[in-house]
């Protein structure tokens, strides 16, 4: 059974509101929609280790991370494990079941002690009942996540190893909202993950960071990576 989250204490919901309006996707939708779902929302902590949901369960609502950093997985029926992709503040998941009503379609655990903003489905679905206007705007949320998905199964068709792990790397470095301060320097991922999101083996990946470690335009740290040199990583993956 996945480690539940509880209630963080002595912590206000709306204190988190300048980092959430730094996220693409809450400063695009509107005011009226923003204040439903601060008032909405309740503040959860996961610690590191801690699976908040598991693939197949049912759905408990829209989560967004404000502090820390959640990995989202999944394990085929082969057994074999996948890592997809790394949310850190101020992203937005749990939408697809949202949309369709199933169950959630991958696992979600706390690489770090992390900070969640939860809107219960309860109240989500009580606030669209009576504003059906807003699912365009929660559509926009399901739409940048497909677009992304779309762009990252071409570069699995079309770019070799290298250039691919290098898109990788710097899709985490920027993350799938704008970040407070710029793009962040080190991604917290083992070079394990790093290759199952690649589609690689862990001595292919380890190859490749090493490359760019020679470079220098990575440093090869214990749990993580540090990003020294974005040009030359975005050289790498062939986007200059």
């Amino acid at each position: 059974m996945p480690a539940r989250s509880q209630p963080a204490a002595n912590d206000d919901v709306r204190q988190h509101l300048a980092l959430l309006l730094r996220g693409r996707w809450f400063a695009g939708i509107s005011a009226p929609l923003r204040e439903a779902l601060l008032d909405a929302a309740a503040l959860r902590s996961l610690p590191a280790g801690a699976r908040l949901f598991g693939r197949g369960e049912p759905a408990d609502g829209l989560y967004a991370v404000l502090r820390g950093a959640l990995l989202i997985s999944g394990v085929s029926e082969a057994g074999r494990q996948s890592s997809l992709l790394v949310l850190e503040p101020p992203s937005w998941f749990g939408e697809i079941a949202l949309f369709d009503g199933g169950p959630r379609t991958h696992d979600a655990q706390a690489l770090q002690d992390a900070l969640l903003l939860h809107v219960p489905s309860s109240r989500l679905d009580a606030l669209l009942a009576a504003r059906p206007q807003y699912w365009r705007e929660l559509g926009l949320l399901l739409a940048d996540k497909l677009r992304r998905a779309l762009l990252a199964f071409e570069d699995q068709a079309l770019l070799g190893a290298g250039p691919r792990l290098a898109r990788r790397l710097l899709m985490l470095a920027e993350g799938f909202e704008t970040r407070p301060g710029g793009p962040c320097q080190r991604i917290a991922l083992s070079q394990e993950q790093l290759a199952m999101m690649v589609a690689v083996s862990r001595q292919t990946a380890n190859q490749l960071l090493k490359a760019l470690a020679a470079r220098g335009i990575v440093s090869l740290q214990r749990g993580g990576i540090e990003i020294l040199d974005p040009a030359g990583l975005r050289a790498a993956a062939a986007l200059d």
